[in-house]
């Protein structure tokens, strides 16, 4: 989540763009020589907070593995197997970054300061770990300012606002992005502000508290990532609102007198079946309905969001009420 330009940008699930290995590898590598940094600075200073943003960082580096696993399982083209692509299999390796998030940062975070308060203090020289933290902060806000910026051009396109998107977008991996970058801002200051009171005061229960509050940050975020990702492996459909305007669309088709059936549901990042029934005006064989509807069907998957869509004609019980 370190080098979101290159990570999401050139992994996403829009258009190929050359160099993605190469651009993964400069994600990977970024994440995991801050992640050294951090660890020799915790070993140096001693310091329980900076030993929680140590495996936070380890972490993070770990669930970008399963993010790019999440975008290539996304982007590989639909086939006879599976007609409507692989966008579901995304949201498992999503959940599997969310777990590991949860399960071993907030463990490992808030036992260890647990196990620090029992300690006797031994305030050390911080001035390396504050080095860390500073160049650790100015990276990783370089990372999510352009985060927000990718999310704010998504946003536009759907007239929502930057935090409205990153709740409701289908894209998990997006949402793990800008949380985790969200997250690690977060934490960085509150590794810091624990080892400066401890120094300040010689109180190692504020370096303790910091490593618990981090790892406490870390379970809610994989736990909110982790239901997430399980509404979308159980099925999302498409919101009310967007549903509305979807039909609205569909009826100022020229033919299409009245939609009485229509149903769209999240099979991937961006990307959507939908079934739908229609009332055609007017009186046509069989020949020519079928042409229609094939039509329509084509017209609606040219929306970039639409993988698959299913158009059928109004049963008569439909018609009948709508007489």
């Amino acid at each position: 989540m370190r080098t979101f330009s290159r990570f999401h940008r050139r992994l996403g699930t829009d258009a190929p763009v050359p160099g993605q290995a190469r651009s993964a590898a400069i994600a990977l590598g970024t994440g995991a020589l801050m992640a050294i940094g951090k660890t020799v600075a915790a070993v140096y200073t001693g310091s329980a907070s900076m030993s929680a943003e140590a495996v936070h960082s380890w972490v993070s580096t770990v669930t970008e593995i399963f993010l790019i696993a999440a975008y290539l399982a996304a982007r590989r083209p639909a086939d006879t197997g599976h007609p409507l692509g692989y966008g579901r299999e995304s949201y498992v390796w999503s959940l599997f970054a969310s777990i590991g998030m949860f399960v071993v940062g907030a463990q490992v975070g808030f036992w260890r300061g647990l196990r620090q308060l029992d300690l006797p203090d031994a305030t050390t020289d911080y001035r390396f770990g504050y080095i860390v933290i500073a160049l650790s902060f100015g990276l990783q806000f370089v990372s999510f300012i352009q985060a927000i910026r990718f999310v704010r051009e998504r946003a536009v396109e759907r007239d929502l606002g930057v935090l409205k998107h990153v709740f409701d977008t289908s894209d998990t991996q997006l949402r793990a992005v800008v949380t985790g970058d969200f997250m690690a801002l977060v934490g960085l200051v509150v590794a810091g502000m624990g080892m400066a009171l401890h120094q300040i005061t010689g109180q190692v229960a504020y370096d303790a508290a910091g490593s618990m509050l981090i790892g406490v940050l870390m379970g809610v975020a994989g736990l909110f990532l982790i239901n997430v990702n399980r509404h979308y492996l159980a099925g999302m459909p498409l919101s009310e609102e967007r549903s509305r305007a979807a039909v609205k669309a569909l009826e100022a088709v020229p033919l299409v007198e009245r939609v009485t059936f229509f149903f769209a549901e999240f099979v991937g990042p961006d990307r959507l079946i939908v079934v739908v029934r229609v009332v055609i005006a007017g009186e046509h064989d069989q020949a020519a309905l079928s042409r229609i509807l094939h039509t329509l069907e084509m017209r609606i998957m040219e929306h970039k969001s639409v993988a698959r869509a299913i158009v059928a004609l109004a049963t008569p019980e439909e018609r009948e009420r709508l007489r």
